[in-house]
């Protein structure tokens, strides 16, 4: 609808995680450098932040980011059982037969890493929305993925990734030990105001359109209803767009958001 007004090429405020449209923030630069340090070091890292902060694209991102000897083994639904875990992560390293037994399991996933490790190839779990993990068990299970090394480093990369309560879950005593293996964390916090303008005119010439579309004022109203929030950002600014369409507005200004500060007003 509003594509060829605008100039654009693709929607340039999407939900999907797409990497290309990641805006590194000073919060989103840091968190790639300590996930990218992590791999490299073979480590175990802790990344949260809010509903919507990025986390899920900044995952795809590093999966790009990274070269063809390491393997991403990601999950993105981790309500499994300790079993269903293990059974999965053995078939994704390549057990043709997963074993019945969890011994049996770990054995079967040990050979495959180390195999993996001659190969020159270094294995990277990602966990997202690792908050939903239903079980301390399935915790415990990861963490003695970490019990896999050599005498100068670790077999597996272990990222764990999920909402600000996964912290707080990790805080209990019943976690110590998981905790004492992390080797480092960071919590993502929502843009600034200044940052929201930039990540308005970096998704935008992703797209193919041209920065200052959306003017200072639009800038300001954005901000505050999304509270820097790049999902919250990306529905009201797809609003506006929309808006700005149908009264045939070259610019997003003042009038525009005004309208849309009214849907937003009335939404459930």
């Amino acid at each position: 609808m509003y594509k060829d007004f605008y100039g654009l090429s693709e929607r340039p405020f999407s939900k999907t995680p797409d990497p290309r449209f990641l805006y590194l923030s000073r919060g989103h630069r840091e968190a790639m450098a300590r996930l990218l340090y992590a791999v490299e070091e073979r480590d175990l890292i802790l990344l949260t932040g809010g509903i919507g902060c990025g986390k899920t694209t900044l995952s795809r991102a590093l999966i790009d980011e990274l070269e063809e000897h390491h393997q991403v083994i990601l999950f993105i639904n981790p309500r499994l059982s300790p079993m269903e875990f293990l059974k999965t992560l053995a078939a994704r390293l390549g057990v043709g037969r997963p074993a019945r037994t969890k011994a049996d399991l770990l054995e079967q996933i040990g050979k495959q890493l180390y195999r993996r490790y001659e190969e020159g190839t270094c294995p990277v779990l990602v966990v997202d929305e690792a908050q939903l993990v239903p079980h301390k068990e399935l915790f415990d299970e990861i963490r003695l993925l970490t019990n896999f090394q050599l005498d100068d480093q670790n077999l597996i990369c272990v990222v764990l990734m999920g909402q600000p309560e996964l912290r707080q879950r990790l805080r209990h005593r019943a976690y110590e030990a998981l905790r004492q293996r992390i080797g480092m964390q960071f919590d993502l916090k929502p843009l600034d105001r200044e940052e929201t303008s930039a990540y308005l005119d970096h998704r935008l010439q992703v797209a193919g359109g041209r920065p200052g579309l959306f003017k200072p004022e639009a800038v300001d109203v954005i901000f505050d209803f999304s509270g820097g929030i790049p999902r919250r950002i990306n529905q009201i600014a797809s609003l506006a767009l929309l808006e700005g369409f149908g009264r045939e507005t070259a610019a997003i200004g003042r009038d525009v958001m005004d309208a849309v500060r009214i849907e937003l007003d009335q939404a459930i």
